[in-house]
């Protein structure tokens, strides 16, 4: 029987700043298996310390997959992310591992066990009459039609989540159909991998803690630096992984735009947001359970026996 059909994957997932990495480091060496990247952010390029990327240290610690694969400028989505991780997905398995995939992006693991929603092809044409109307009318008025032609998901994004209202836009402009149809008929059903599903958690106010620490530790270790380093090698503010978190604000504070303090405690608000959203996504998926951080050796166990590992 073709191992690829028998072994299972683990999905370590957990908020921002609970304790991933250590403990990932941890289980990579108990079950002898190597670690599959699922965060949206590790995968770009010169991007370390806001992405609080794994030390080259951590690394050497254990092998780790799709790690620094695009440059910034790069597009980059869930699909192209499928199309990366299974090789070596399958790559471990032919090798009787169990790949230990990690990270606090929802969409990465769900897509990665359970497939992707075959939504409409894209039209450059499409795309480029959404631009354009988006630079005329603004994107307040592109989430307002969005909503209008697909109010399911129009409530569910955010007003701001431009890449998502265009590309949902694009597909109803082309097929006449909703985004959410094409979602809800697909349901994530397949099974691409069996997988067993930890999440991380910790007390809240202690994970927040965290967050405001780790922020300034960022700082401490050169992240306005980092930003400085990605403006010069011509990678501008409109590019999507200059707009997410921790980048924006350094941006923004570069342009003059906010004084440093205000860019770093906004930072560790919109940080701790993000963290509720993560829980928030996880709690929606009842297969993953959930574990205190300092549970350690009841996560090995259990994670063995479900994987009848001795």
């Amino acid at each position: 029987m073709d191992l690829r059909e028998t072994l299972p994957i683990i999905l370590l997932a957990g908020p921002t700043a609970v304790g991933k990495t250590a403990l990932s480091l941890e289980l990579a060496h108990r079950l002898d298996t190597e670690i599959v990247n699922a965060d949206s952010m590790q995968i770009y390029r010169y991007m370390d310390i806001g992405t609080a990327k794994p030390t080259p240290e951590e690394r050497a610690l254990a092998p780790h997959h799709l790690l620094d694969v695009v440059d910034p400028d790069e597009p980059f989505d869930a699909a192209r992310y499928l199309d990366l991780a299974k090789p070596v997905v399958d790559a471990l398995h032919a090798k009787g591992k169990i790949p230990l995939v990690v990270g606090g992006t929802g969409l990465y693991m769900k897509i990665l066990t359970r497939g992707i929603c075959p939504a409409a092809p894209g039209d450059p044409a499409v795309r480029e009459e959404l631009q354009a109307d988006e630079e005329r009318r603004g994107l307040p008025a592109m989430h307002a039609e969005l909503v209008s032609s697909d109010p399911q998901l129009g409530a569910r994004l955010h007003p701001n989540d431009r890449q998502r209202i265009l590309r949902a836009l694009e597909v109803f402009r082309i097929t006449g159909i909703p985004l959410s149809q094409w979602q809800e008929q697909h349901r994530f059903q397949q099974t691409v991998y069996p997988s067993i599903k930890v999440f991380l958690y910790r007390d809240r106010s202690e994970l927040y803690q965290r967050i405001d620490r780790r922020v300034l530790q960022m700082m401490e270790a050169g992240f306005l630096e980092e930003v400085q380093g990605l403006m010069a090698r011509g990678y501008g503010p409109e590019l999507k992984p200059m707009q997410s978190l921790g980048y924006k604000q350094m941006v923004r504070h570069l342009l003059g735009k906010c004084t440093h303090g205000e860019a770093v405690q906004e930072m560790q608000r919109e940080t701790r947001r993000y963290a509720k959203r993560q829980m928030t996504w996880f709690r929606g998926d009842p297969d993953f359970r959930w574990f205190d951080v300092s549970c350690g050796k009841e996560i090995l166990a259990w994670v063995k026996s479900s994987a009848n590992m001795p």
